[in-house]
């Protein structure tokens, strides 16, 4: 399984440690992941994601897993994320046409 968050798509970064002599040596920044449960509200189910600290932040600002994978591009979206999407987007539409 890749460090990347389901989310944002945040990843490893490399760079260099630098030591008071100024030697510098190759080193690997990891992104914050964390396993979380959400909650859909359209699907009425939980959803699992591996998600950084930073886009769960953004998850909670949009208003929830819902709200934020509708209005987020498709490009943007790793496919664990992406799935979840296609599978809100009919469960909006079977109630849309039970509506109607």
């Amino acid at each position: 399984m890749a460090r990347r968050c389901a989310v944002t798509g945040r990843g490893v970064q490399s760079g260099n440690n630098v030591s008071h002599a100024n030697n510098k040596t190759r080193r690997r920044f990891l992104p914050n992941l964390h396993q979380v449960t959400l909650l859909s509200d359209v699907l009425r189910q939980r959803v699992r994601l591996r998600v950084s600290s930073n886009g769960l932040r953004s998850i909670e600002k949009r208003g929830g897993i819902d709200a934020f994978l509708l209005s987020t591009p498709d490009a943007k979206l790793e496919d664990s994320a992406l799935t979840i999407k296609r599978r809100i987007k009919r469960a909006q539409s079977k109630v849309a046409k039970l509506a109607a």
